[in-house]
């Protein structure tokens, strides 16, 4: 029976462990980089982790929304709330834990979205391509492009996550000449 007990501590200690970071992020934050910092901090495999963030949003103590296409999620009023009550479940070795990990993540991740770089299938020979820079949880650039084939689409990708800081100041000389 201890366990199932230790399993609830678990998953409540979880849940305002999640309220605590998006507490500590003040604004929005991608799923994925959630996880990474969680997963980080407490041993939680996704599966766990998306039922208790799908508890948090049913509840409305999380919110989801697109931003920039992409989705995002941010504590809510309520969450605030909920985490200012629950705060001391969490225990203070955790919370240590926590803010230590939560600066060094939190920085990495801001840092690996900046400079963003995908390419979709549109048809067998046909690829979008969309290359971005983020500032501060902002587009400051982006250009979208279509090539006619897998390998153009991958060496695109790929020299923009190398070279983005010459490419762009380059280009926006180029949209600026007279």
């Amino acid at each position: 029976m201890s366990s199932n007990s230790d399993n609830t501590t678990s998953l409540a200690e979880n849940k305002v462990l999640i309220l605590y970071i998006l507490n500590l992020v003040n604004n929005d934050i991608k799923e994925d980089d959630l996880y990474k910092i969680v997963s980080s901090i407490n041993e939680i495999n996704y599966f766990i982790f998306k039922q208790i963030l799908t508890d948090l949003i049913d509840s409305k103590l999380v919110g989801t929304y697109t931003k920039e296409e992409e989705q995002v999620i941010k504590i809510t009023e309520e969450g605030n709330n909920a985490y200012n009550l629950t705060k001391d479940v969490l225990p203070g070795i955790v919370k240590l834990k926590t803010d230590h990990i939560f600066k060094e993540k939190f920085n990495s991740i801001e840092n690996e979205s900046s400079v963003i770089a995908e390419f979709l299938p549109k048809n067998e020979n046909s690829y979008t391509v969309k290359c971005k820079i983020i500032e501060n949880n902002e587009t400051i650039f982006e250009v979208k492009t279509f090539v006619g084939s897998r390998e153009r689409a991958k060496k695109i990708v790929e020299n923009w996550k190398i070279h983005a800081n010459s490419i762009y100041p380059e280009m926006l000389n180029l949209l600026l000449k007279e």
